[in-house]
C-alpha cells in the first residue's frame, strides 16, 4: 500500500515538472518571436518605413501603395485596414458622384480655355505666358477673399491657409512681372483679354470656393498642371536658345534675393530652405517657373482634403503650441453652406446651455 502511494506521488510530481518545463519553453518562444504575441502588441511607427503613393488620375480614385513590407504581417494593422476599407466604402455613393461631377466640370472649363489659348497664341509664347500668369494668380487672392469673409463672421480662422495662399499669389505675381519684362504684354489685345478673363475667373472662383472649396482647389490644380506642361514643352523646344539669353532682373531678385520666406512658404511639400534656385540665364528662369507650377499642383492637391494644408514654417517645436495666449479658437467648416449650418447650430446649443 505504501509503495502504491509513493508511485502515485512520483507520477504527479513528474507530470507537474513536465508541464512547467513546457510552459517555460512556450514563454521563451513567445519572447523570442514578438510577432506571434497577442494582438495588443503595437509595431514600430510606420514613419520608419518608406511609403510611396501614386494617385490614379483617371476615373477610379484608388491609391496604389508600394511598401517594403506586407501590412498584414504586423499585428494591430488589421484594424487600420478595416478602418480604411470602411472609409473607402463610405466614400462611394453621393459624395463620390459629386466629386466626379465637380472634376468633370473643371476639366471641361480648363480644356475650353486651353483651346482658346492654343488658337490665339500658337506662335506667340511670351504673350501666352503673360495671359497664363494673369489668370493663374487670380484663384489665390480669391481664396483669401472668402477666407477673410469667414474670418469676419467668426466661422473659420486658419492662419496657415492665408499665409500659403498669399505666398502663392506672390509667386505668381513675380511670374507675371517676368513675362512683362520679356514683352509679353506689349499688345493691347493681350492685356484686354487677360484682364477680362481674370475678372470673370475671380468671380467664378469666389462663388465656387464659397460653395465647394474642394472643387475650387481641383480647378486651380488643373490650371497649374496645364501651366507646368506648357512651360515644360517650351523648355524642351527652345532650351538651347534660352541658355544664350540673359535672365530678367526681376527674376534674379526674386529667386536669389535675401529674404526667401515667401518663396519657401508656398512649397508645402518640402522643408523650408530645401530649394535654392540658380539663375544664370533665361533657361534657368523658365526652368524654375516650371518647377514652381509643380509645387503649386502639390499644394492644390493637398488642399482638396479639408483641413490638410499646413504652412511649411509651422512646426510644433517652435513653441507656439505651448503658449495658450497665442492660440485662436477656430470654427471648422467647409464652404459657406456648412459654415452657416454650424454657426446656427452652435448658437442654438449656446442658447440652450444658457437656459
Amino acid at each position: 500500500m505504501t509503495m502504491s502511494l509513493s508511485s502515485s506521488a512520483f507520477a504527479i510530481s513528474a507530470s507537474s515538472s513536465f508541464k512547467a518545463r513546457n510552459s517555460k519553453t512556450s514563454l521563451t518562444f513567445n519572447i523570442q518571436n514578438p510577432l506571434r504575441s497577442s494582438p495588443s502588441y503595437r509595431p514600430l511607427s510606420r514613419k520608419l518605413y518608406p511609403v510611396k503613393a501614386a494617385l490614379l488620375q483617371e476615373n477610379e480614385e484608388e491609391v496604389v501603395v508600394e511598401k517594403s513590407f506586407q501590412t498584414k504581417s504586423f499585428p494591430g494593422n488589421e484594424v487600420e485596414e478595416v478602418g480604411e476599407s470602411r472609409v473607402n466604402s463610405s466614400s462611394n455613393g453621393l459624395e463620390r458622384w459629386v466629386i466626379k461631377v465637380e472634376q468633370s466640370v473643371n476639366i471641361f472649363l480648363t480644356d475650353s480655355v486651353i483651346k482658346l489659348l492654343d488658337t490665339l497664341y500658337h506662335d506667340r509664347d511670351y504673350a501666352r505666358f503673360f495671359v497664363l500668369e494673369t489668370i493663374a494668380r487670380v484663384p489665390y487672392f480669391a481664396f483669401i477673399s472668402v477666407l477673410h469673409m469667414y474670418e469676419s463672421f467668426g466661422w473659420w480662422r486658419r492662419a496657415d491657409y492665408l499665409k500659403v495662399h498669399f505666398a502663392e499669389s506672390w509667386n505668381e505675381m513675380h511670374h507675371l512681372l517676368i513675362m512683362e519684362e520679356l514683352g509679353g504684354n506689349s499688345w493691347w489685345f493681350d492685356r484686354f483679354l487677360a484682364q477680362h478673363i481674370a475678372i470673370f475667373y475671380y468671380i467664378m472662383t469666389v462663388l465656387m470656393y464659397a460653395l465647394s472649396p474642394r472643387m475650387a482647389y481641383h480647378f486651380s490644380e488643373c490650371v497649374e498642371s496645364h501651366a507646368f506642361e506648357t512651360y515644360d514643352k517650351f523648355i524642351r523646344a527652345r532650351g538651347e536658345e534660352l541658355k544664350k539669353k540673359p535672365a530678367p532682373e526681376v527674376a534674379i531678385k526674386y529667386y536669389t534675393g535675401g529674404d526667401l520666406y515667401l518663396f519657401d512658404e508656398f512649397q508645402t511639400d518640402r522643408a523650408p530652405c530645401s530649394r535654392r534656385p540658380k539663375i544664370d540665364n533665361l533657361y534657368d528662369v523658365f526652368l524654375n517657373i516650371r518647377d514652381d507650377e509643380a509645387e503649386h499642383c502639390k499644394t492644390m492637391k493637398a488642399c482638396q482634403t479639408h483641413g490638410n494644408l499646413r504652412s511649411p514654417h509651422s512646426f510644433s517645436e517652435d513653441g507656439f503650441e505651448d503658449m495658450p495666449g497665442c492660440m485662436i479658437s477656430e470654427a471648422d467648416c467647409e464652404g459657406i453652406v456648412d459654415c452657416m449650418k454650424k454657426s446656427f447650430t452652435s448658437t442654438k446649443v449656446k442658447q440652450n446651455g444658457d437656459i
